[in-house]
């Protein structure tokens, strides 16, 4: 797909290369970009609680547990005060046994409600996190290829997975604690007022200048976070099309440039999460010494009171005791920043592609595409992939019900992109493109590509069998209907050679076969789709003549009864095709059959005659043209 720029560099993009270099994409990529939106975390937050409010009952048993848990905490030092002063103090040893053994009771509640509410968690947090991993990825299926061509793929995968673990994490381990933290604090300052207001004053002083702290840092570690989360997505992107491309980086020797594009972005990673990672990570140990100098102040303001007679030593050791479990839910809560920060900004990013509004969607009377005769109209369309670049400019061809149409002209002319407009890949920006007399804007997308067949230059094959990869033209379709298309492809016979015959496992991209066999196996797909309409774009490019020809007796099956659009370089395998339209620079400048183009000595003629030159003697390279064309035939 020669035609489709869209980095902003010039370098053209297709959704079917394996590109090394250039992941940040050109007109749009913006869209993503941290100055684009808000910071919105209470709006985050909501959206959130909305996938999580799906686990009604399963939050409201994890909040009765998280009561009895916090309960269960405040009755521990409370029992530990009894046990002072009913019993250690008056020397009551069977009294004590009792009472630890109620401690004991009590202690071993807490650890069966501790681990019943970190299951139930675990459950509601994996299931709230697949529902977020289903809506992002069926969002993807319903953006353009205008959307994909402009953002990295390797930075979208990481949305998918690096963010929404980031979710999972702060909803796995981090929202029971936040609850029970909240719960004990507020349980710990009733009953520490209860017990003794002057020390539950005291015990307060140092809440202020925590509060302050985790506030100041948590306003200047998000930014943090998601800074590095979109430096990680960016090393992802890297990873990701190096692998893909990793034959072209050792064919033209560029180990060495993608090692330092590698290290520069991953050093760009360690800076960003470095930066959040401490000033986060600082809340913690400056919360504990906050904390554990507010406890110095209440030990000694109790002690005093002990000495003065205001309170018992049983009293005082549980005010104690209970001003510890008020300072441990803040540093809880303040060593949770660094987890929900990193969250928020993954649930950010992750929002953002949920809101991305789809290019392309069923107009409200779109009309369904029952049966196709293949009558197709293009009339004065107009079209660029940027709206200041022009890639097609008032196009206008008529393909009847089974005629062959076939297109040539230079790379970039604007071939591929006819056939992205059929297929509705992009929408046209003048003009009209009609299917048996209706506007393809009027009918519905996935009926217009059900009645579509495409065989691309660059067959994507998946990493499943043969058979199943046939399958995916049509997934309802028997194992024998799998085994006839591939016979009517020509492909049967390699297949029963694989190790496995059609039950073979293909590599990434299939790269354990040839390129004549991933077309074969793209024909035999297309076979079993049944297509009203059939494009086929530059199919037979790559491969040898023996295996051209039996693409190309695959191909005429295929062709046989369909309206057929044809791309090819090679102009020997379109010479029967019922109509030629010869493209450059977005328009058609010559059209007609092979013997009229000829005839017209123009544009078409000069491409076969440099083609057809090229296959001959070079004692022939000097003869006119003429005689050349009578040699050729």
């Amino acid at each position: 797909m020669s035609e489709r720029k869209s980095s902003s560099n010039g370098r053209s993009r297709s959704a079917q290369s394996a590109p090394v270099m250039g992941r940040r994409g050109g007109p749009g990529s913006h869209l993503m970009g941290p100055k684009q939106r808000a910071k919105d975390v209470r709006g985050t937050v909501l959206r959130l609680w909305g996938y999580l409010r799906n686990q009604g009952w399963a939050l409201f048993s994890i909040l009765i547990l998280v009561v009895i848990s916090s309960a269960v905490g405040l009755l521990e030092p409370y029992l530990m005060g009894k046990a002072i002063d009913d019993f250690i103090l008056k020397g009551d040893m069977p009294g004590l046994g009792r009472i630890a053994l109620l401690m004991l009771s009590v202690y071993v509640v807490g650890a069966l409600v501790s681990w019943l509410q970190a299951y139930l968690m675990a459950a509601t947090a994996q299931t709230t996190v697949r529902d977020i991993r289903n809506d992002l990825f069926a969002k993807l299926q319903t953006l353009s290829l205008r959307f994909f061509d402009q953002h990295a793929h390797g930075e979208l995968m990481s949305r998918l997975t690096n963010d929404v673990e980031n979710i999972s994490n702060v909803l796995n381990e981090g929202l029971t604690q936040l609850m029970s933290s909240t719960l004990s604090i507020v349980g710990v300052a009733i009953v520490m007022f209860l017990i003794n207001v002057r020390l539950a004053i005291v015990s307060m002083i140092t809440l202020p200048l925590m509060m302050f702290l985790s506030q100041w840092i948590a306003k200047h570690t998000r930014q943090g976070f998601r800074e590095q989360q979109e430096a990680l997505g960016d090393l992802n992107g890297i990873i990701e099309e190096t692998i893909t491309g990793e034959h072209v980086v050792k064919a033209y020797v560029r180990e060495q440039a993608v090692i330092q594009e590698f290290d520069a972005t991953n050093l760009k990673l360690r800076k960003a999460s470095s930066r959040a990672q401490i000033l986060a990570g600082t809340l913690g140990p400056i919360g504990n010494f906050v904390n554990n100098t507010g406890l110095a102040i209440v030990a000694g303001a109790g002690g005093w009171m002990a000495v003065q007679g205001l309170g018992t030593v049983g009293t005082i050791a549980s005010f104690i005791n209970y001003a510890r479990q008020f300072s441990m839910p803040l540093n809880q809560i303040a060593n949770l920043y660094n987890t929900i920060q990193s969250a928020l900004a993954g649930a950010e990013r992750v929002f953002e592609i949920l809101d991305e509004v789809p290019e392309l969607i069923d107009a409200p009377d779109a009309m369904p595409l029952e049966k196709v005769r293949g009558d197709v109209v293009f009339d004065d369309v107009c079209f660029g992939y940027k709206s200041d670049v022009p890639v097609l400019k008032h196009v206008t061809l008529h393909a009847e019900s089974g005629q062959t149409i076939a297109l040539v002209g230079p790379t970039g002319a604007g071939k591929t992109t006819i056939v992205n407009l059929l297929t509705r890949f992009y929408d046209i920006d003048n003009g009209t493109i009609s299917v048996d007399g209706i506007d393809i804007r009027h009918l519905k997308l996935a009926d217009l590509r059900r009645k579509l067949g495409i065989v691309l230059q660059d067959t994507y094959l998946f990493a499943d069998t043969v058979l199943e990869n046939i399958r995916y033209g049509r997934l309802d379709a028997t194992d024998e209907e799998v085994i006839a298309a591939a016979k009517l492809a020509n492909a049967d016979q390699f297949i029963h050679r694989l190790p496995e015959g059609y039950q073979t496992e293909l590599s990434e991209r299939a790269g354990n076969i040839s390129q004549g066999q991933r077309q074969l196996l793209a024909i035999a797909r297309a076979i079993l789709a049944d297509p009203g309409i059939l494009i086929l774009d530059e199919a037979t490019s790559s491969v040898d003549t023996r295996t051209e020809k039996h693409i190309q007796e695959a191909m005429l099956r295929l062709m046989e009864g369909r309206t057929s659009f044809v791309i090819a370089h090679r102009l020997s395998t379109i010479r029967d095709a019922d109509d030629i339209l010869v493209i450059n620079n977005g328009e058609i400048v010559e059209r007609g059959t092979h013997e009229d183009l000829l005839a017209q000595r123009g544009f078409y003629e000069h491409l076969y005659m440099s083609q057809f030159k090229g296959q001959y003697p070079v004692e022939l390279a000097h003869v006119s043209e003429e005689q050349f064309a009578a040699i050729a035939g």
